[in-house]
């Protein structure tokens, strides 16, 4: 049976590592080689100018915005989407009230349902996304500015969008509302594999709610947690919030550079600005940012594993 074991496992593993370093990890090695040039990207002639885009990034202030913009994506969007979809998906799981006749421990009423609405915003692409909720931000003709003007608050109409106070938070709440089903569908099942038994033990040891959750249910849960955290993160600095961002905000990016996203401005630099050796200058700090947020959120995260 062992013969020719490593022979078997490398045929299978070849082609897609090689894949792999194909189109993941030469694009890379790329970058950070470009990054040293002065190439525009519409031009096959570039000289190598050492260290020059990176000191040209530390003193550029805009680049530190769309930092500073990226770091609170990828602190608050997956404190607060890991967290709702937690909440949602332990309700729907474990949080129902006994029923005569029925099982110990079960959601709440109508909760396949609700699996059901919270996952629909996946369906729809981000764009349309983005699209439906730049019209619900207009100060004028917005739904939500109508809604207030209904209820007899004329005198709060926000400017949202408009606002460069406002701007970024808007646009994280689109990001959550988007992605917060994904990881209720991820949790519940993940739950719903968590043996009943233990959760009926702690209800006779006169456990509540929240100390179910947190003695029984996170712990057990807890590496997929983990991994949904990584993977929001990545959401966060990369596609997700390039998409909304250029989709919803004024410039893209404004009012003021105050919704401005690192990938943003690596895409802005590239294709508006014919600056594709800066831009790619940006995409290697993005790189680092991405990797020591991973690492970080790995290294944290590290517990022993249970086991049911």
């Amino acid at each position: 049976m062992q013969h020719g074991k490593y022979r078997f496992i490398v045929g299978f593993l070849a082609v897609p590592l090689g894949l792999y370093a194909l189109f993941v990890i030469w694009p890379f090695i790329q970058s950070i080689y470009y990054s040293f040039t002065d190439w525009t990207g519409l031009s096959p002639e570039f000289e190598m100018v050492g260290f020059a885009n990176y000191e040209r990034m530390f003193d550029d202030d805009i680049f530190w915005k769309s930092l500073q913009h990226s770091l609170l994506f990828a602190l608050v969007l997956p404190l607060v989407t890991i967290g709702l979809a937690l909440f949602f998906a332990f309700m729907i799981n474990v949080g129902g009230k006994r029923r005569r006749g029925g099982p110990v421990i079960s959601g709440v009423r109508g909760s396949s349902f609700y699996k059901i609405v919270y996952f629909f915003p996946q369906v729809l692409s981000i764009a349309i996304v983005a699209l439906l909720f730049a019209f619900a931000y207009n100060p004028d003709s917005g739904s939500i500015n109508s809604l207030l003007r209904g209820i007899g608050l004329d005198s709060v109409q926000p400017l949202w969008l408009g606002d460069p106070g406002l701007a970024l938070w808007c646009v994280m709440a689109v990001l959550v509302w988007s992605t917060v089903g994904f990881f209720v569908v991820l949790f519940s099942a993940g739950m719903a594999s968590i043996p009943a038994d233990l959760y009926e033990a702690a209800l006779l040891d006169g456990a509540g709610r929240a100390s179910t959750f947190f003695r029984i249910t996170l712990p057990l849960l807890w590496d997929t947690v983990q991994s949904g955290w990584v993977y929001m993160g990545i959401l966060a600095l990369g596609a997700e919030s390039f998409a909304v961002v250029q989709i919803m905000t004024t410039g893209p990016g404004g009012p003021d550079y105050s919704t401005t996203v690192m990938v943003l401005y690596v895409y802005q630099k590239a294709f508006r600005d014919g600056q594709a050796a800066y831009a790619t200058t940006i995409g290697v700090a993005l790189l680092v940012v991405t990797l020591a947020f991973a690492a970080l959120v790995m290294r944290l995260g590290r517990r022993e594993r249970l086991e049911y």
